[in-house]
């Protein structure tokens, strides 16, 4: 199967983008592979593409006082970008790094832009991406605003099990707001009680 047809194989069965829309965009897309602890992007500069992700996984970061804070990782059949800066075209805050040997098929602003003119369905999709950027960003700030640290992982046994598998504990910690140890007592806490 060549790269682009994972990427139009899951857009025509995810949304309505036909054949035709697809193909408008297959001249756009390139192919890249990006190795394990290589970026993807760093903090300052601007995100010109978006990539889709056939295989492996990716992290999302910034820097506080020199600690690294995990904000998102990224899996296959996602979207790899700082969404704000590739639309505003501003210097990103944060860094995208690959946690696994990765591949990914990009595209730039214009490639996007050339295809919201050619087509309502493109426009659409577009449309559709900016929302769910909006709607993770607030689920995660909710998340530290009404929920503590416990509540937190626990939301994350519920809705993504998958990262425990991929992604190593300290990552985790710091993507939950916790210290590493803390982590580790929760865990055996959470253990502890289930077996009771």
């Amino acid at each position: 199967m060549s790269n682009f047809k994972i990427f139009k194989d899951w857009l025509t069965q995810v949304s309505f983008l036909t054949d035709q829309d697809c193909s408008l965009f297959e001249p756009y897309l390139k192919t890249k592979t990006i190795k394990a602890k290589e970026h993807f992007l760093v903090e300052g500069k601007i995100c010109r593409e978006t990539g889709f992700l056939n295989q492996g996984c990716f992290r999302t970061y910034y820097l506080n006082e020199g600690k690294e804070i995990n904000t998102r990782f990224i899996f296959e059949h996602e979207f790899v970008t700082d969404y704000d800066s590739f639309l505003q075209e501003k210097p990103s805050r944060y860094f995208i790094q690959a946690l696994e040997n990765t591949e990914i098929v990009s595209f730039n602003l214009k490639a996007l832009q050339n295809a919201y003119n050619q087509s309502k369905n493109w426009e659409r999709f577009g449309r559709i991406m900016a929302e769910q950027s909006y709607k993770m960003t607030t689920e995660r700030v909710e998340s530290f605003l009404f929920l503590d640290g416990e509540q937190r992982y626990l939301d994350l046994l519920n809705n993504q099990p998958h990262l425990l598998d991929r992604i190593p504990l300290y990552h985790i910690a710091s993507y939950l707001g916790l210290e590493r140890e803390s982590l580790s007592r929760l865990r055996k806490k959470i253990v502890h009680q289930q077996r009771l």
